[in-house]
């Protein structure tokens, strides 16, 4: 028999850890919209009414998380896999003085085994679709319903001085180092710009370095994002399953591997050019080729073809850099490029059954992948300045 106490505590920790997260997403959240902190001082000391402000933030933020983890949990209960509920991992990083959303995510734990590539498929396609469903109209609401063009002098008051056109002066690079500032922007995905053209009021449309600002807008932003990188077709993410399912294991493994491969590429584009110094590239070079090395762990279990693989991306880099100067890629992107090759891996476990899929889920998969190319951004996340 099942211990009711165990279960009691089971359902405590899940709720502690789920407002744990809210609290800290809420904190996080502040300090997006008005530069405020728990730990500031002065007009940069975290008050109720920021606090609350916040939750407008961190309440859609976190519902669209929890679509996205229980799409999960309710596909695995469907086919009677063993699942936990979702584990909030709260992630608030101001007490060391670094920008953050307030959680790492959450995670739920399959405790049994998949048998099938549909149930995969299933399970691994209901999160994303179930979190996008709530990301589109909070989005809509956001656009929509955008506060005056003058709300932005609220947040930066040394920003009035230039009028309606601040965004010609404010962030060019002279003016960000005469007053020392660093400049965070988000960058663009294609369904982001294509709900701004249809929702937005052009008059009250905030500049993409300030879309921090707009807790709707912002929440809605990081869900696209995360929805992106859940379905990258790669390994056992969510959008690996959806290619397992569409293609079968072979193809997939061609396709996961390519992928990973390009992505490596991608990110490192520009972090080491034939125009530095050469005493610079001699130590950068192998260092930068041993962490290519190391990233590419589960991508093959022979040592020298990894090595190949490792020498290939450093000189098809280095060549595009030496062809293409002004080529930049986004270095962002090599931390979860380590990840996804040296611990998620980059391959998929084997299914007893592989039957391949019905048309009503192949249609789900295209769908799936369609949503993928609309949420990505080359360059999500971008600092500038000093």
């Amino acid at each position: 028999m099942m211990n009711p106490n165990k279960n009691t505590k089971t359902y405590l920790k899940h709720l502690l850890l789920f407002l744990l997260t809210l609290v800290s997403t809420t904190l996080a959240g502040a300090e997006w919209i008005r530069g405020t902190s728990l730990l500031g001082s002065g007009e940069s000391m975290l008050n109720w009414a920021h606090f609350t402000e916040a939750l407008h933030f961190s309440v859609p933020f976190l519902g669209i998380l929890t679509f996205h983890e229980f799409g999960h949990y309710f596909m695995a209960r469907r086919y009677s896999i063993p699942v936990t509920l979702p584990f909030y991992i709260p992630g608030w990083l101001g007490f060391l003085g670094m920008p953050s959303i307030g959680t790492f995510g959450a995670v739920i734990r399959i405790k049994g085994a998949i048998q099938s590539a549909k149930e995969y498929f299933d399970v691994g396609i209901a999160g994303p679709l179930a979190g996008f469903v709530v990301a589109i109209p909070l989005l809509v609401f956001g656009f929509s319903n955008l506060p005056p063009a003058d709300f932005i002098f609220e947040i930066h008051p040394e920003y009035a001085s230039y009028g309606e056109d601040y965004a010609n002066y404010v962030y060019e690079e002279d003016v960000q180092q005469e007053q020392g500032t660093l400049q965070f922007k988000l960058g663009a995905n294609l369904l982001f710009m294509m709900m701004e053209k249809v929702f937005a009021n052009p008059d009250r449309m905030p500049n993409y370095y300030e879309i921090i600002h707009y807790p709707y807008l912002f929440a809605g932003y990081l869900a696209l994002f995360f929805t992106a990188i859940n379905l990258l077709p790669i390994g056992q993410l969510d959008g690996g399953h959806v290619v397992f399912g569409l293609f079968g294991p072979k193809r997939h493994a061609y396709v996961s591997q390519g992928l990973f491969i390009g992505l490596l590429y991608y990110s490192g584009l520009g972090l080491i050019n034939p125009f530095q110094p050469i005493s610079e590239l001699a130590w950068a070079v192998p260092l930068y080729i041993g962490f290519l090395f190391i990233s590419l762990r589960s991508f093959s279990r022979q040592n020298s073809t990894k090595w190949a693989v490792a020498f290939s991306i450093f000189a098809l880099q280095f060549l595009t850099i030496w062809m293409y100067p002004g080529v930049q890629g986004y270095t962002g992107w090599l931390l979860y490029g380590f990840l996804l090759g040296r611990v998620l891996g980059i391959h998929h476990p084997p299914v007893l059954f592989a039957q391949p899929l019905d048309q009503k889920r192949k249609v789900l998969g295209w769908l799936a992948l369609l949503i993928f190319i609309l949420c990505f951004s080359p360059q999500p996340f971008v600092f500038e300045g000093v």
